[in-house]
């Protein structure tokens, strides 16, 4: 029944829980924008909700230093975390700046991306092997390439707006009249780039994160010095860049909930589950949930922040999600087309031992008639 237990904790319970922290992430990306449009800094947010998680999973390094199972906490492993801490911050600044110059709904059109670049960056740190020859690497390249002219298509082109908002004087949408159209339309694009930049980076933190757990897999311990390390580092980038020291105060409640909601279901529980997901599954498990973040975030844009939907976003995701799942075909029969070789291999290994087994039992019957033979003669 434990066997059981554990097979289905690793083989089940990843899905929905990676399907749940990506609803979670576009509703806390929503909640971000909001905040923001109050006047928040997402300078002084980043650094607010990496230290409040980092303050709710402060027990765990000194519960994960009784354990007898894990390898003690190296230097090897601290300077890795540490890493880790700079590409997140670099991740995340980038990431809530683009989203401040564009919408939650671009952040997650953009964030198809991280499955093509998951796999550019397996293959050159040698987790993925390209044969171009097979149809399952011809698929893994050609979704590859489909998936960033579609992250093209979403940064450059932004078209007409196909829905539009039923409140347009709660909406956040950074378009509210023909007058500040050009300055939106270059809001829109140096988003779109921040973005962009932040989804290259997050599978380098994926790859990282996989060869951490490897090493120490206490996600918990390690999801700590993770948060606290990109406080310290946005702590020290907000201290340069926001020149207003009033901007350190959250006077409105849409703020203070945005930072708490933030640093305890995304910061603390989100990077932990993700981390988990990543000691189990891998690096490509963990990108393949990214499209499902279009969908929820179009429905959350569109009735809550009173966003429209544009033309370019729409196709844009529809050709970066086929190259996404072009890309997932071709590993699974790249997967499949191992465990066939494997079978057979196992089953000639079957037939080579049970062939020397019946020459080997032939042998002394045969030895056996010979020298019945011989007496007898």
């Amino acid at each position: 029944m434990a066997l059981t237990g554990r097979s289905l904790m690793e083989g089940v319970l990843p899905f929905p829980a990676m399907m749940a922290m990506e609803c979670i992430n576009v509703g806390l990306n929503t909640l971000f924008k909001a905040a923001t449009a109050t006047g928040m800094s997402h300078h002084v947010f980043v650094v607010y909700s990496y230290s409040f998680a980092a303050l709710l999973l402060l027990p765990s390094p000194f519960i994960s230093r009784r354990s007898t199972r894990l390898p003690p906490l190296n230097s090897s492993v601290i300077s890795k975390i540490a890493l880790l801490g700079l590409i997140g911050s670099c991740s995340q600044i980038m990431g809530y700046t683009g989203i401040n110059y564009s919408s939650p709904t671009l952040a997650s059109a953009i964030s198809n991306l991280v499955p093509a670049f998951t796999f550019i960056l397996a293959i050159i740190f040698r987790m993925e092997k390209v044969v171009l020859k097979s149809n399952s690497s011809q698929a893994k390249v050609m979704g590859t390439i489909i998936s960033i002219s579609g992250a093209f298509v979403v940064t450059f082109y932004k078209g007409p707006r196909i829905i539009f908002s039923s409140s347009p004087t709660i909406s956040l949408s950074l378009h509210h009249n023909s007058q500040q159209l050009s300055s939106s339309d270059s809001n829109w694009v140096i988003g779109s780039l921040l973005l962009t930049a932040e989804y290259i980076l997050v599978p380098l933190w994926y790859i990282v994160q996989t060869k951490i757990m490897k090493e120490y897999p206490e996600e918990a311990t390690v999801v700590f010095f993770y948060n606290l390390t990109v406080g310290i580092i946005a702590a020290f980038v907000g201290f340069i860049l926001e020149k207003d020291p009033s901007a350190w105060i959250l006077r409105q409640n849409t703020a203070l909930a945005s930072v708490l909601c933030s640093g305890l279901f995304g910061s603390c529980l989100n990077n932990t589950v993700h981390t988990w997901a990543l000691r189990l599954k891998g690096p490509v498990f963990v990108a393949m949930f990214k499209p499902l973040s279009i969908v929820v975030a179009i429905v959350m844009g569109v009735l809550f922040l009173g966003d429209s939907l544009y033309l370019g976003s729409l196709i844009g995701a529809s050709i970066i999600s086929l190259g996404f799942y072009t890309v997932m075909w071709g590993k699974a029969k790249e997967e499949m087309g191992v465990g066939e070789e494997k079978q057979e291999g196992h089953s000639h290994n079957n037939l080579d031992g049970n062939k020397e087994s019946n020459e080997d039992q032939r042998v002394p019957l045969l030895g056996s008639y010979n020298r019945y033979s011989e007496d007898h003669v």
